[in-house]
């Protein structure tokens, strides 16, 4: 059970600023006749009591408590409604099927770069799947099993046995066999919820991962294969003790697993990507946009990005400006034959730009490491680790020896041809800036030519340009070494 409370910043939008967790296991408490023992609800409202404290100190607005598969599956659950109502500061609404099904689909539309693909998201009690394609829901289902009644149905001891595993695993491939929209699909597979956080955050520690955060983590099925057999090799006590595991996770974390490797069988794909918002942000998404009557956001990556112009006080502006003259020059040196820039590169530009220096905002003497810190290792919706990295390796440019710096620990990700890229693009923006040192926005003209061994870049201005050709003057060497080309400024005025 979790209590999360948004607050709603200077911006207007709400930002998680606390998340309480209590294990509460209630599926264990689910007779076999389907009814919630005294136990469990007791369990359940002493929760809820705790959870009461903290929502009566933060004299919150709104508070909306919801229930999913357990209380869903007990026949007197009006009993429990009930007491929770008459017991505690609060309402709650047991949510259907469909419902635990499209929240998760919701969060999993607004907070990552996937256009289609399968989520997953594996409770105690039942295991919610759905297909989306073109971030639209196509199909869904609800299977009355999860990690706990797993556990229960087929695992006697701590750990599951070899015969085990496998009627397990015969369970599992045959339900999911009854849909035929997840067979051989070839889309990622998308997991939402505790037990996939735990398998991705024991993966970043099995195999030292250098970056923070574990939303949009991608793995392979051989990843996942790997970290399954890892904790099968070993014993239960020392499975508790495994970094990245919670420990009351520890018993449920293989039929967990096993969910997840049969479901990439089935769906016969490599990619399993992690979604660390899940159910309540959904919750949290459908209550937010209600009042625009559409709950999925246009476009994922601009809202990550005005996100960050709220955070760090980006001028946004400035950055039209800036991008509109190093996207002049990046046309200027493909057509001069310096440079290949295609769509994508180009995205990597705007993207770079609207970020660059955002370090500043902390420290402006080292400014550029904390951009590249900071993008590196904050979480920004729509762009997966890699391309997280790009963009805090283009934004925090300043010299090719402070780009090897930055990248070295990660340098196995890229070729040496994407490096020699990324450093060009880096140096493209860190040129334009310059030409916009004063943010006054004087630039009208770019033009760019041939002059005896090197490249005439003309600048016209419609202000005096004397600041901005200083800084042109310093910065222009690094751009140089990119193209192996020396460039004379001229700024002339209209």
């Amino acid at each position: 059970m979790r209590l999360v409370i948004y607050l709603r910043d200077k911006s207007g939008r709400l930002k998680e600023i606390q998340n309480v967790k209590a294990v509460a296991r209630l599926r264990n408490y689910l007779t076999e006749a389907g009814f919630l023992e005294d136990k469990g609800i007791d369990i359940l409202i002493n929760t809820l009591h705790s959870f009461q404290e903290v929502t009566r100190h933060h004299q919150l607005e709104e508070v909306k408590c919801v229930a999913t598969a357990t209380i869903r599956q007990a026949k007197n659950q009006n009993e429990v409604l009930a007491r929770v109502k008459n017991e505690t500061d609060f309402s709650m609404q047991i949510l259907s099927e469909f419902e635990e099904a499209y929240f998760g689909y919701l969060a999993v539309v607004n907070s990552t770069p996937f256009e289609s693909g399968i989520t997953i998201d594996i409770g105690g009690g039942s295991t919610e799947l759905t297909y989306f394609e073109d971030r639209k829901l196509i199909s869904y289902h609800s299977f009355p099993f999860g990690a706990l009644s797993l556990k229960k149905q087929f695992v006697k001891d701590e750990t599951p046995t070899v015969e085990e595993l496998n009627s397990l695993r015969v369970f599992i491939i045959n339900q999911f066999k009854t849909l035929d929209w997840i067979m051989n699909k070839n889309l990622p597979i998308i997991g939402i919820g505790g037990s996939a956080r735990n398998m991705v955050q024991v993966h970043q520690e099995y195999t030292d991962y250098p970056l923070a955060g574990v939303h949009q983590y991608m793995m392979s099925k051989q990843d996942v294969n790997e970290i399954n057999h890892f904790l099968q090799s070993i014993t239960f006590s020392e499975m508790q003790r495994v970094e990245g595991l919670s420990k009351d996770r520890a018993d449920i974390i293989i039929p967990a697993m096993e969910v997840f490797k049969c479901l990439m069988d089935c769906v016969d794909t490599d990619k399993f990507a992690l979604s660390r918002k899940g159910l309540r942000d959904g919750v949290f998404y459908e209550e937010l946009t209600k009042e625009f009557g559409l709950s999925i956001f246009p476009n994922v990556i601009e809202e990550s990005f005005y996100e960050l112009a709220t955070d760090y006080n980006i001028n946004i502006n400035h950055v039209f400006n800036v991008t509109e003259s190093a996207m002049k020059i990046a046309q200027l040196l493909n057509k001069a034959g310096y440079s290949s820039i295609n769509k994508e590169d180009a995205k990597l530009i705007k993207r770079g730009v609207f970020v660059y220096n955002l370090g500043s905002y902390i420290d402006s003497e080292s400014s550029s490491q904390h951009t590249f810190y900071l993008l590196a290792n904050r979480t920004i919706d729509g762009l997966l680790h890699k391309e997280r990295l790009i963009i805090a390796l283009i934004a925090s440019f300043t010299s090719k020896a402070a780009f090897k710096r930055n990248v070295t620990p990660y340098s196995q990700w890229f070729t040496k041809e994407e490096l020699t890229k990324y450093r060009l693009l880096g140096a493209i923006i860190k040129f334009a800036y310059s030409l916009h040192a004063t943010k006054r926005n004087i630039i009208d003209h770019i033009g760019l030519e041939a002059k005896g061994e090197g490249l005439l870049l003309e600048v016209t201005c419609n202000k005096d340009w004397k600041p901005e050709h200083y800084q042109v003057e310093k910065q222009k060497k690094h751009l140089e070494k990119q193209i192996k080309k020396s460039i004379t400024v001229q700024f002339s005025i209209n």
